[in-house]
């Protein structure tokens, strides 16, 4: 799939239904919501830290956050929200949502403007605490730095289907992606992406994503390290793997006995991303590519139980010094695999406890140009969620 296919497919269904007639985009304002403020706190001791994790070894704090959402009137609304997690045994902040949203565009459109987390793939416009396993998978650990979130500015229009249909695009600064650009490329990122959803029958549900990224911030290369000095963590928000094009396929089924989720539900989640022009000075054919399967059972209103395999590909550019040759700039290939199970216990929808076991097994092209520093790894989480207060809707 080339980088233009999405934008086509986009514009052509755009056109195609512009010709609903006018009485069918009606849309009434919602009440004002009063300002509401919520604290989630997220705990967990980690037996080892992961390659491309996000946790530290030992006890620590992964996401979480204070929040702050409500609206202005009938035609704005506005949320904030200040994160903090520990690394390397210390408490780091950051803000991650300061935005104003509109309320009663005409036409099913939408407006978001300031500081949020793009729409790219299914789980990255999602709160990390809404997860399903206590890490994310590789695909956002690895090309989105986990949890993706930047200054921009977002358009979304709902078209009015008796099915879910959604065509969003993005315009970010592209600091959060890649924090630190080399001087001849450019300052943006965009994204176009589709949503797509329906029932089947009364027991089970779909939805259907396709994201495309344009990123015109390249990454510096980084020095060459000798084997063994390497770092598996990376605990800024930026992505570990980078490249100009991305693409994003994800497909969510839900199943329930008469749609009824509180005693019993599947859910089952697969996404698939590429990342192609990983840098100028390396072939172009080279790409990252990373997938992601996951299935999780409620087999009691209180438990729940699940699986994921993930698998990443990638090439990681650096400049090596040949004091025969010169400088040249060189793609190390790296394979990571990674399974997980994990047991939930949720006593009520404010609180989750977690256990979960994690194996991880890479492989290296080239030994002495390693991308993964060891080669396979088992780690042991417990984790506790609990939140107070107010927070976010769960989306499907």
């Amino acid at each position: 799939m080339t980088a233009k296919n999405p934008l086509i497919a986009l514009s052509a269904l755009a056109g195609a239904l512009s010709a609903v007639p006018m009485s069918t985009w009606a849309q009434k304002t919602p009440p004002p919501e009063r300002w509401q403020a919520g604290v989630v706190l997220d705990a967990a001791s980690t037996s080892r830290g992961l390659e491309l994790g996000a946790r530290d070894q030992g006890v620590g704090l992964g996401h979480s956050d204070v929040l702050l959402r409500g609206a202005f009137n009938e035609h704005l609304s506005g949320e904030a929200i200040l994160g903090f997690h520990s690394a390397d045994r210390k408490l780091e902040h950051h803000l991650e949502n300061a935005w104003v949203q509109t309320r009663s565009l005409p036409q099913g459109l939408q407006v978001r403007a300031g500081r949020f987390a793009s729409q790219i793939g299914y789980l990255n416009e999602l709160h990390p605490h809404t997860d399903e396993f206590a890490e994310r998978p590789l695909l956002y650990r690895a090309f989105l730095g986990g949890h993706w979130y930047d200054d921009g500015l977002r358009m979304n229009w709902t078209a009015p289907t008796p099915f879910y249909l959604r065509l969003g695009a993005e315009v970010f600064g592209g600091k959060k992606l890649v924090p630190q650009a080399m001087a001849e490329s450019g300052n943006r990122v965009t994204t176009l992406n589709l949503k797509v959803g329906n029932d089947i029958g009364r027991n089970s549900s779909w939805q259907w994503g396709l994201s495309a990224l344009n990123n015109q911030r390249v990454a510096p290369l980084a020095e060459h390290e000798e084997p063994g000095h390497g770092h598996a963590h990376n605990h800024s928000h930026a992505a570990r793997f980078t490249g100009q094009r991305m693409q994003v396929s994800d497909l969510v089924w839900k199943w329930s006995p008469q749609g009824n989720n509180r005693n019993q539900q599947v859910r089952v989640n697969w996404e698939y991303a590429q990342v192609s022009r990983i840098h100028p000075l390396l072939d172009p054919a080279l790409k990252h590519t990373a997938s992601s399967l996951g299935a999780v059972w409620r087999f009691h209103p209180a438990w729940e139980v699940g699986v994921r395999t993930d698998l990443a590909r990638v090439n990681k550019a650096e400049l090596h010094h040949d004091e025969d040759h010169g400088d040249e700039v060189k793609a190390s290939q790296g394979r990571l695999k990674e399974n997980a199970i994990m047991l939930a216990y949720k006593p009520s929808h404010q609180q989750t406890l977690r256990l979960q076991l994690t194996q991880q097994k890479a492989r290296n092209g080239d030994a002495d140009h390693a991308v993964f520093g060891n080669p396979a790894k088992r780690s042991i989480q417990l984790q506790y969620v609990v939140a107070f207060g107010a927070h976010g809707a769960h989306a499907y």
